[in-house]
């Protein structure tokens, strides 16, 4: 089973180039399912109902949040009853939404999982002790299996990927918008990169004005950041995954930006 992964979605330049090139991702990588974090997809904060359903359009079929899930007050009004949405598992019981689906393409199934991180985040339950209850859980009937890691610490990223070993398909942090260099298959067959990095303004701060963010650097003060408007960068993850074993046999970070990519 071939799976993409787009990292981070920020904003409507985020939104723009995952309209643009979905097309071209699917040509070049021919992936059974395409699964992207869209927790920043909303101007820089959360996702509403409108977006969700011009991903879903686009060809996106499932879609992974993080520590801005609540940022949009609509996604209370959906959350519930899509299920092709997750967000981080290891929040209190009785959260709205789900940290597990199973994304269903034709033929090919996929078992994915949203967890949050706890260095340098809101305070959530262990997302280990969870990893291992929800992948216990799904490893009954699925081999074929993601998780999104949205954390801030490389070294917590890390220290999931090797503890999932042999139990996932794929980790892939989200969070930082930085893509890391580190792709690998670990000894047990699990792909795993620390960060699939950002889909959206390629020249701003972590897909923020650039100005804001070093006036707050220089000054202290409170600032309001809003999404950048430039030019953009697509970044992500392609993965191969043997479907009688659920084992990654290639990995392969994407990063695509819009001065480089020629349209087909």
């Amino acid at each position: 089973m071939k799976v993409v992964f787009i990292g981070d979605i920020v904003g409507n330049v985020g939104r723009d180039a995952v309209k643009r090139l979905l097309p071209w991702l699917k040509d070049k990588y021919q992936p059974h399912i395409v699964i992207a974090n869209g927790e920043n997809a909303a101007g820089g904060r959360g996702i509403n109902a409108a977006i969700t359903r011009e991903l879903f359009e686009w060809g996106v079929h499932g879609i992974t949040m993080g520590n801005h899930t609540w940022d949009n007050r609509d996604i209370f009004e959906f959350i519930d009853s899509e299920p092709r949405m997750v967000r981080p598992a290891n929040l209190p019981p009785g959260t709205p939404g789900t940290g597990s689906a199973v994304i269903k393409v034709g033929n090919k199934e996929l078992a994915i999982v949203n967890l949050i991180g706890r260095t340098f985040l809101p305070p959530a339950d262990c997302p280990f002790r969870t990893a291992d209850d929800l992948l216990d859980e799904l490893r009954r009937k699925h081999k074929c299996i993601l998780v999104d890691f949205h954390a801030e610490a490389t070294s917590e990223k890390i220290a999931m990927g090797w503890h999932l070993d042999g139990k996932a398909s794929l980790v892939v942090g989200t969070h930082t918008h930085v893509q890391t260099n580190d792709e690998r298959i670990l000894p047990e067959g699990t792909a795993y990169v620390t960060d699939a990095g950002m889909t959206g303004p390629r020249d701003g701060v972590l897909g923020m004005d650039r100005t804001t963010v070093i006036r707050k650097f220089i000054t202290g003060l409170p600032a309001r950041f809003q999404v950048a408007e430039t030019k953009w960068i697509l970044s992500g993850v392609f993965v191969d995954i043997d479907e009688a074993t659920g084992k990654a046999v290639k990995v392969q970070t994407i990063r695509v930006d819009e001065d480089s990519w020629i349209p087909s």
